[in-house]
């Protein structure tokens, strides 16, 4: 479990806005925390996971790929904005994500 502070919360944007210019290979100015990654920018489920995988990497987290599948299924994040929300829930809680319902 990392510890979140604002420095954490820009790194995790920082990154997400990255991944999906190289990934989905817009220009900067077309993001902003309200994108539909699917609708606006072409993105796709298999992104998220690359995404978790580097935040994995990043923060040393522990969780389960199946237990981020399960709070995503009640919680989809549809917008960059709610990705980045999710993403700093589950660097807090790791697989004690699936317990904050």
């Amino acid at each position: 479990m990392a510890k979140i502070t604002e420095n954490t919360r820009n790194e995790v944007k920082e990154t997400v806005y990255s991944f999906f210019i190289e990934e989905c290979e817009v220009d900067a100015s077309a993001l902003n925390d309200e994108t539909n990654i699917i609708r606006d920018i072409d993105g796709d489920s298999l992104m998220f996971l690359e995404l978790i995988e580097i935040f994995k990497k990043k923060y040393q987290l522990h969780i389960e790929l199946k237990t981020i599948g399960k709070y995503v299924v009640k919680h989809p994040a549809e917008t960059i904005g709610a990705l980045i929300d999710m993403t700093m829930l589950i660097i807090e809680h790791e697989d004690r994500i699936v317990n904050l319902d």
